[in-house]
This record gives structure tokens, C-alpha cells and sequence, in this order.
């Protein structure tokens, strides 16, 4: 009898754990075919201290973001997409981390001012794949978008160079560095390439979130006799905006243009923002979100994008522009020259001395 209850027992217990077992497998399959329905892949995005709503940099790369979340039916906020906005250079950790402990499967840090605080968290938040835009971090969970800004700007200065009546134009940068470098000089190539007696003013304001900056060297440029400025100055270009609308408003028949960049700035002035020079940050966040959600993601690796990959460009002349055909014919030409590698646009100063459009 003692045999027959031991028997019973021991095969009850086989039984539910033969069940256990079974019920276990169940649930996590059920679990893992349920997490393949329902979740999502979820991206981030640190602005730099310009904003995202600097009408330039910041601004491009969060039209790309939301883009990329409407093309996957995502919801702003945690679990789809959002932003968080820096103040200032020392937010730059804490919001990557943030995004990161929340999450979110990529996050990006916008601008090269973020180099140092990517390379960091990168270390520390290993399973988390992030990417930054204009500069370089060598980790394995870290993409580094770059641009060839040298190929916008140049078209931008072809653009400005046909455009001049003073044969006297402008360069605001925002801050010294080798992203800001390029475009100043590749417009001043693209300057040279198409009218070499034109005189250039180059000035930093050093800062990208200064516009009354911007606005008090654009005064000063175009009250010396320069009539086309062009800035790469992130929210500092505002500035510019704001003062050759002023002028033009005084004296409608003054001929002021301003020339913008990153995205296509003609709402800051459709009266005198002449051309923009693209840099297609919006594309580039699109594309490498994309990459990371189908598990493609290029960690390690630097992205380059110029006028190949329709990465950078020019934004439409200005109707109002005197010369309008003469110019797109010219930027048509040397975009194609560009392309095909019968020039190379220079990428720095040093560069420029010896560049030759022949």
C-alpha cells in the first residue's frame, strides 16, 4: 500500500512538471511572439545647446526623427521617439543617459559639441546603439555621421559670387572649428571658381546660440558694401535674418540677400534669402535609424554624405533674383563636375591656398 502511494506520488509529481514545463515553454513563446507584435524599435535625440528649434542644425536632425516616426506609426514620447534639449554643454551626459536608462534602442547626440559626452556614455551603455552627427567616436555601439559641407557651401558661394553687385560678400561662422572650417572653405572656393575679384569677409561669432551676435556682424558687413552673406551659424544665423529683412524693409530696393544652410531657410526671409546650403541632417537621421531598426546598423563606422548622396546641395534660387537662370545653370554645371570627380571642393583653409578650379 505504502509502494502504491509512493508510486502515485512520484507520478503525480512527474506529471506536474512535465505540465510546469510545458506550461513555461508556452509562455515564453507566447512572451516572445507577443514582444515581436508589439514591440517597437524606439529612437532618441540630445540637442546641442542651439535648440531644437534653432530654425538650422537641431531642427533638421528633429524633422528627420519625426519623420522616421510617422513612417513607423510611433508615438512622440518614451517607447517611440522624442528629444531632449540641452542648455548647456554640461546637460550633454546626463540627457544621453537618460534617454539611454530609459530605453530607447538609438540614441542620437546632435553636433559635434557632443563628441566627448557620446564617447562616455557609449562605454558606460553598451547595449544601447547610439550615433552622433559632425564628428567621430570610435566605438563599436557608435555611428558617426559626417558631411562633406565643403560641396554646399561651394555651390552656395557660385550662387553669392554671380549674385554680388558690390563685388563684396560675407561669411558669418559660428564657432573655429574643422565642421565650420569646411564650409567656409568651400564657399570661398566656390567664390574663386566663379568670380575671383569678389572680396569675401569672414567673421566668427563664436557661438551657435547667439542671434543679436549674428545680427551686429551681419549690420557691420553689409553697412562696409557687402550685399550677399552667408552663415553657418546655427540660431546665431537668425541674426542675419533678422537684419537684412530690417534693411530690406527700409529700403526695398536695396539689394541685401542673406544665403542660409543646413535646411532650406527661405521662411526667415523670402524677400532676401537669396539660396540655402543644405545639409541634410534630417536624411541622415532617417537613413541610420532605418539601418539600426532593420539590424543594420553601422556601429563603428563613419557615414559620409556629400553631393553624391544627396547629402548636402543647394536649396532653389530665390525667384526674385536677377540672374536666377544664370545661376542655376552655373551650380547645374558644377554640381556635375563635383560629382564626377573632376574637382575636388577643398575641406579646409589649408586646402584652399592650392586649390585650382581649372
Amino acid at each position: 500500500m505504502i509502494k502504491r502511494k509512493v508510486g502515485m506520488a512520484l507520478s503525480l509529481l512527474l506529471a506536474a512538471g512535465t505540465l510546469l514545463g510545458a506550461c513555461g515553454k508556452n509562455n515564453d513563446g507566447a512572451k516572445n511572439n507577443a514582444g515581436n507584435k508589439t514591440k517597437t524599435f524606439s529612437v532618441g535625440m540630445v540637442t546641442d545647446i542651439g535648440g531644437v528649434d534653432d530654425k538650422s542644425f537641431n531642427q533638421s536632425a528633429w524633422e528627420g526623427l519625426q519623420a522616421f516616426g510617422k513612417e513607423n506609426n510611433l508615438s512622440k514620447g518614451k517607447g517611440g521617439y522624442d528629444y531632449i534639449q540641452s542648455t548647456s554643454d554640461a546637460d550633454y551626459v546626463t540627457n544621453l543617459n537618460t534617454l539611454s536608462r530609459q530605453g530607447y534602442d538609438l540614441v542620437f547626440g546632435i553636433g559635434f559639441l557632443m563628441q566627448g559626452a557620446v564617447d562616455e556614455v557609449a562605454k558606460q551603455q553598451k547595449d544601447t546603439k547610439f550615433a552622433i552627427i559632425d564628428s567621430e567616436v570610435k566605438e563599436p555601439n557608435v555611428a558617426s555621421v559626417l558631411f562633406k559641407e565643403q560641396e554646399a557651401a561651394f555651390l552656395a558661394g557660385v550662387a553669392a559670387a554671380l549674385t554680388t553687385k558690390t563685388n563684396h560678400i560675407g561669411f558669418i561662422g559660428g564657432m573655429e572649428n574643422a565642421v565650420i572650417e569646411r564650409f567656409e572653405a568651400g564657399y570661398l572656393a566656390g567664390v574663386k571658381a566663379t568670380k575671383p575679384s569678389v572680396k569675401v569677409d569672414v567673421q566668427y561669432a563664436g557661438a551657435f546660440d547667439k542671434s543679436e551676435a549674428g545680427q551686429s556682424i551681419a549690420s557691420k558687413m553689409y553697412s562696409t558694401g557687402a550685399d550677399v552673406i552667408f552663415h553657418a551659424a546655427g540660431a546665431t544665423g537668425n541674426g542675419l535674418f533678422k537684419e537684412a529683412v530690417d534693411l530690406k524693409k527700409r529700403d526695398p530696393n536695396r539689394n541685401v540677400w542673406a544665403i542660409g544652410v543646413d535646411r532650406d531657410q527661405n521662411d526667415m526671409g523670402p524677400d532676401v534669402v537669396l539660396t540655402s546650403a543644405l545639409k541634410r541632417v534630417d536624411i541622415a537621421v532617417q537613413d541610420t535609424a532605418k539601418k539600426a531598426q532593420n539590424g543594420d546598423f553601422p556601429g563603428g563606422k563613419d557615414i559620409l554624405y556629400g553631393l553624391a548622396e544627396d547629402g548636402v546641395g543647394l536649396s532653389p534660387i530665390n525667384a526674385k533674383a536677377a540672374n536666377k537662370d544664370a545661376i542655376n545653370k552655373a551650380v547645374t554645371d558644377w554640381t556635375g563636375k563635383i560629382k564626377s570627380g573632376a574637382i575636388k571642393v577643398p575641406g579646409t583653409l589649408a586646402e584652399f591656398k592650392t586649390f585650382s578650379p581649372k
